[in-house]
């Protein structure tokens, strides 16, 4: 299992509840991602809070359709009784992040939800996420379980240090785009190909660097770590104390990054580290 400290940094949202919403728009945003535009259901029971807010995605299963007997909170004893479903009936259960939140939609609020896409539908080779992303259709339902935020700096922080894969892009989009305007910081995000790149709503004094994988069959993450080993996402010339890192991607960018930082004098707990996955390559 990837290894993160999501738990102890979490900041949970004051309630969560399970909450039905359905497709508004499905969008080919470039190569390696389509954004899938959530509203209408209980939509009015989600409360945004910006940075990198995530949550459990319920997908049905084509055959049955069905988000019945979900859980209001994922606990041990909840997710063994989600398990327990019937797999002919059961949801696909996954972690995603807002990419972006707006209040008035054409037809109300509407939640975007970016998702990479790996295979293809045609060679059968797509995951259960990936291959609702690339078909799923306007009026599809979906359940939602609201998890919170994870990115939480200290007080007396004075240089943002951030670092995902492509994987962690909406949550970083998310962070940038709810920080103070006279933030700081230095962001490194490692995509597949310069055609991934997206606008960013980034305070002027945080640099945004893009990372282009060294090859097409290179580790996601391999490539912007080297950069993090060689000083690209360093404290610089703000003590390492004052200094908020957060990463997240496959789970040796999580870790290397993680370990640099503790090695550049950053202290532990100023470090979110998270390995959304595992390469088995």
């Amino acid at each position: 299992m990837a290894r993160t400290n999501m738990a102890a940094a979490r900041l949970k949202p004051e309630t969560s509840q399970l909450i039905t919403l359905r497709v508004l728009r499905r969008e080919r945003v470039s190569p390696g991602f389509v954004r899938v535009t959530l509203g209408g259901g209980d939509i009015a029971g989600f409360v945004p809070m910006g940075f990198d807010q995530w949550f459990r995605l319920f997908i049905p299963v084509r055959e049955a359709g069905e988000l019945t007997r979900l859980p209001n909170r994922l606990t041990t004893a909840s997710y063994l009784r989600y398990l327990a479903i019937a797999k002919t009936q059961r949801p696909v259960l996954r972690n995603y992040t807002v990419r972006s939140y707006r209040p008035d939609g054409p037809q109300g609020p509407e939640l975007d939800v970016d998702l990479v896409i790996h295979g293809s539908v045609v060679d059968g080779t797509a995951g259960p996420a990936s291959l609702w992303a690339q078909t799923c259709a306007v009026g599809d339902s979906v359940a939602v379980l609201d998890e919170g935020v994870t990115f939480n700096p200290p007080p007396g922080t004075e240089r943002l240090l951030v670092v995902a894969d492509e994987t962690g892009l909406p949550a970083v989009a998310g962070i940038l785009a709810s920080l103070p305007r006279d933030a700081v910081g230095t962001v490194l995000v490692e995509v597949p190909g310069d055609d991934d790149r997206q606008e960013l709503d980034a305070p002027a004094g945080v640099d945004v660097a893009w990372v282009r994988r060294a090859t097409p069959e290179a580790v996601p993450g391999a490539t912007v770590l080297v950069a993090v080993e060689q000083g690209a996402a360093d404290p610089g010339g703000v003590p390492a104390a004052r200094c908020y890192g957060w990463v997240v991607g496959e789970q040796a960018l999580a870790s290397g990054t993680r370990r640099h930082w503790v090695g550049a004098g950053v202290p532990k707990e100023n470090i979110l580290f998270a390995g959304y996955w595992r390469s088995h390559a």
